[in-house]
């Protein structure tokens, strides 16, 4: 075979942060996240995104497209989208979460409107908060290229759970 490449990286163990993240606000545990103190999911280095800024309600993640992204027909798989636009959405709902709390994806309703290759170049995608109550959130994600053209675009339904439901 030829034109073979090889990709190696490493990641940090997800449960450092997972424990953590019943004892404060999703904001905080966010904010933690993006300081270093706090290791990041093991998908952002799987997939080598970055978390580039949280507030209350949401979330943004920048990519830089690469060809371990490809799918079959070259250009990025669907499931990158995928994975950015749930990333984006969760963690916009996760900003507001009481120290306790946490989401976990019901549904995800994604539409991709743009090829993305190498040469899109950096991509941004923001997650935002549309609705919030008690048990349940729905946040709307958006895929963009450099020049601000939308690439995809979701709609993410979460369900928010407390530790005392578990018992």
């Amino acid at each position: 075979m030829t034109g073979i490449r090889e990709r190696s990286y490493q990641w940090r163990d997800p449960l450092a942060s997972a424990s953590v993240a019943p004892t404060v606000d999703g904001l905080s545990y966010m904010q933690a996240m993006m300081r270093g103190e706090l290791p990041h999911p093991p998908i952002l280095d799987t997939l080598d995104f970055e978390l580039e800024s949280v507030d209350v309600g949401s979330a943004v993640f920048r990519l830089r497209p690469a060809e371990f992204h490809y799918n079959p027909i070259g250009s990025v798989h669907g499931g990158v989208y995928a994975t950015l636009l749930d990333s984006a959405a969760g963690c916009a709902v996760q900003t507001t979460l009481p120290a306790g709390a946490w989401y976990t994806s019901m549904g995800l309703n994604a539409k991709f409107l743009r090829r993305i290759t190498v040469d899109t170049g950096e991509v941004r995608c923001e997650g935002r908060i549309v609705h919030r109550g008690g048990r349940t959130a729905l946040a709307r994600a958006e895929l963009t290229d450099g020049a601000g053209k939308l690439l995809a675009e979701a709609t993410s339904s979460c369900l928010i759970m407390r530790a005392a439901e578990e018992r």
